[in-house]
């Protein structure tokens, strides 16, 4: 939680965070986050539900004055916060994604920690859409090499083709309803052709 970031620190530099400025969350500070993360899920409102769903941003100034998300606020004002941001850090098909900040403070955040704010999650937003690429990418390459696995065993067994194989593989998928990764996966790990089973 940020208690104050804005004032100059003893030793005279210009915008670096006093000593109530804490950079690394506690434990205490970590329970905090999780439980007012864990309270808009169970109530089914909040900020951050707000931000990923129906805005860009919402800055909740005081949380004891704030009628929005009755339900909410009344429990996350038990754990001691005061003021949040939330920021929406993606959208793309059916994954959401949000960043809150959290202050023990009431109007912690201004103008200023918005646009710092919507600067990360823009960035947040491009790590996040990588590094879910690089999954994808990364399962594909895997599906890819069970499916080749399995057409060498079909292959093998059989004195065929790799279309041919591949056609099995095809054939065992919709005649089972099951995915063709599935069926591969059954083929490489037990030596059987699941669609092929009891013919």
């Amino acid at each position: 939680m940020v208690d104050d970031g804005g004032d100059t620190a003893g030793d005279g530099r210009q915008g670096w965070p006093s000593s109530r400025y804490r950079g690394r969350a506690s434990d205490d500070d970590l329970a905090v986050k999780l439980q007012t993360d864990r309270i808009q899920c169970e109530t089914g409102q909040g900020p951050c539900l707000d931000a990923v769903y129906d805005q860009r941003t919402v800055r909740l100034p005081d949380l004891t004055e704030e009628e929005r998300w009755p339900a909410f606020t009344e429990r996350a004002a038990e754990l001691g916060v005061r003021s949040m941001l939330s920021f929406q850090l993606y959208v793309q098909n059916d994954n959401l994604g949000g960043l809150n900040l959290y202050s023990c403070r009431k109007n912690a955040f201004g103008d200023e920690s918005e646009h710092v704010g919507l600067l990360f999650a823009t960035h947040a937003e491009v790590a996040m859409s990588g590094a879910q690429q690089e999954e994808h990418l990364a399962r594909a390459v895997a599906m890819r090499d069970l499916i080749g696995q399995a057409k060498g065993i079909l292959m093998e067994c059989h004195r065929i083709t790799a279309e041919q194989a591949f056609a099995l593989l095809v054939r065992a998928s919709q005649q089972t309803n099951t995915k063709l990764d599935d069926i591969a996966r059954y083929l490489v790990d037990t030596g059987e052709l699941s669609g092929r089973r009891g013919r």
